[in-house]
């Protein structure tokens, strides 16, 4: 997929949020439609923007503190960037910094999508269609589907806006809570015509196609527990044969040109050299400091590993290797002042983090969305921001969902294409020495997404979607400590209502619309 830059992008960039997040006007010096979006590259340019910026508040800092500190798998630094670790313990308020973050970035993505929808089917109605107008509105609604997917499962019952123009101009912000069920079926409803309307190609590489519609709609269907139709609709995916996993898991992960590979259904798109807002931050913040500093000032270690999550892993599992830095690992290419030679990860020190050793509180770093300095061909800007794509939907995903939806409500199973659609992702690239499962539960099911999703921002929902029983007793079970001299300064946390499962929703939203403290309604009358 190209990538566009901020002046190419400018008839869209200045899509501008008003008084609440989830809403987005254009500009009234936006290009016409009499004269514009009237080619392809026109048109692919706004939709271009959709898989990159609008994320950004998200995939900052949220995507790991909601997806992978509430579950277990990251510890996130104490200060005031993480809402002062409010997710490491399960005290998150309303007020916090993140909560709002996630809220309106997710809302500006199916804002900006749902007014690129509404320009794109006024300019086929009064210029007749195309098909790449026709491509582009199902390609706003997938957009759209995958933002409210995350909300809803984030904060449960949310609003809906699918006229953000009118609502704006009507200046009657009161816009209610729907209940969740209603919001998955507006999902479906906008995954079934992107899967109906879009090219089962992608009309240029890092867009999505039809089968990422499909795929999506399995996720989605698995979220609430419609095995028939996840496996039908995963089935349908690894039937069309479009897809395939990535060799080498490690590079799909630390290398840009493993972006968009033969795995990837939906990924956002960075650029490096396009400033704040347009690359991807997590070589930043993640990654330990000597190998940021002193070439570019970053490197935070403000999420890490915990020790829960680097002992679950199973001994000869390599993911562990594959996704984490522990002392031992070495990166010949990644090369800057502290090792020319080559990146080595030592936790023999005593210091927290000197120019050669590591340590913090588990001594390890995730490895994921890590590109070192010095890597052949890598881009990186001014602060170490990269071009790595965030992977929103991988075939791996697919698959799993494939094997969770044949094993259903059921204690286990042998069924030989569950197991084979397991075992494709179980044993990629020589893992477990390529020794196959041959039986299936939902507990080894649970444990094999942990392992191959670790870091991507989406356990917390496979937790979530275990229930409230089973999430508490996980949750109570968990060590989310620090190593310290020779033992482990132990921290136990808990989860004591089944609201703890979702966010609270902003209080800066519910100050200017109050209704959203009110009971969700239903949005099918």
């Amino acid at each position: 997929m190209k990538k566009y830059s901020l002046i190419f992008l400018i008839g869209i960039c200045s899509l501008v949020a008003c008084k609440k997040d989830f809403i987005n006007i254009p500009s009234k010096n936006n290009p016409t439609l009499d004269t514009y979006y009237n080619t392809p590259q026109e048109v692919y340019a706004a939709t271009g923007y959709l898989y990159n910026s609008v994320w950004y508040d998200y995939t900052d800092k949220a995507f790991h503190a909601i997806g992978e500190t509430l579950a277990g798998n990251m510890l996130t630094e104490t200060g005031p960037n993480y809402d002062g670790g409010s997710f490491n313990n399960f005290t998150v308020l309303s007020t916090d910094a993140l909560v709002a973050s996630a809220w309106r970035s997710l809302y500006k993505v199916a804002g900006t999508a749902t007014v690129l929808q509404s320009t794109f089917e006024q300019k086929i109605a009064t210029s007749g269609s195309t098909d790449y107008l026709q491509n582009a509105v199902a390609e706003c609604r997938f957009i759209r589907a995958v933002a409210y997917f995350y909300l809803t499962r984030m904060y449960k019952d949310i609003p809906i806006v699918i006229d953000p123009v009118a609502l704006a101009g009507s200046g009657d912000y009161n816009v209610p809570r729907y209940i969740q069920s209603d919001v998955l079926k507006f999902i479906l409803e906008d995954l079934d015509y992107a899967e109906k309307n879009l090219p089962q190609t992608p009309v240029e590489k890092g867009r999505v196609s039809a089968y990422s519609a499909t795929g999506m709609m399995a996720k989605v269907y698995l979220y609430m527990k419609d095995y028939a139709n996840a496996k039908k609709k995963a089935g349908e995916v690894i039937s069309s044969k479009k897809f395939d996993l990535y060799p080498d898991y490690e590079e799909m992960f630390t290398s840009s040109k493993a972006n968009n590979n033969q795995e990837s259904m939906f990924a956002l798109q960075w650029i490096a050299s396009g400033g704040y807002g347009f690359a991807n931050a997590v070589n930043c913040y993640a990654t330990p400091g000597p190998l940021m500093k002193p070439n570019f000032n970053t490197g935070y270690s403000s999420v890490y590993p915990t020790i829960d999550l680097l002992n679950s892993y199973d001994p000869a599992d390599k993911r562990r290797q594959w996704s984490n830095m522990e002392h031992g690992f070495f990166r010949a290419d990644w090369k800057n002042d502290n090792f020319p030679g080559g990146f080595k990860y030592d936790t023999t020190g005593t210091e927290y983090e000197t120019a050669t050793t590591f340590r913090n509180g588990s001594r390890a770093n995730s490895l994921k969305y890590v590109v070192g300095p010095g890597s052949n061909g890598e881009d990186l800007s001014p602060n170490g921001s990269s071009d790595m794509c965030t992977y929103i939907l991988r075939y791996a995903d697919v698959l799993l969902i494939y094997a969770e939806a044949t094993l259903g409500t059921a204690p286990s199973t042998t069924d030989a294409s569950a197991l084979d659609a397991f075992n494709k992702v179980h044993n990629r690239g020589g893992n477990f020495n390529n020794i196959p499962v041959t039986e299936i539960t939902p507990d080894l099911i649970f444990k094999e997404r942990r392992a191959e999703f670790a870091f991507e921002g989406d356990s917390w929902f496979d937790v979530q979607r275990r229930g409230f029983a089973w999430a508490k007793t996980y949750i109570a079970g968990q060590e989310r400590g620090s190593y310290t001299g020779n033992g482990i300064n132990s921290f136990k946390t808990s989860i004591t209502s089944e609201s703890q499962l979702f966010l609270p929703i902003p209080q800066s939203e519910t100050v200017s619309d109050p209704q959203l403290l009110q009971p969700a309604v239903p949005y099918y009358k």
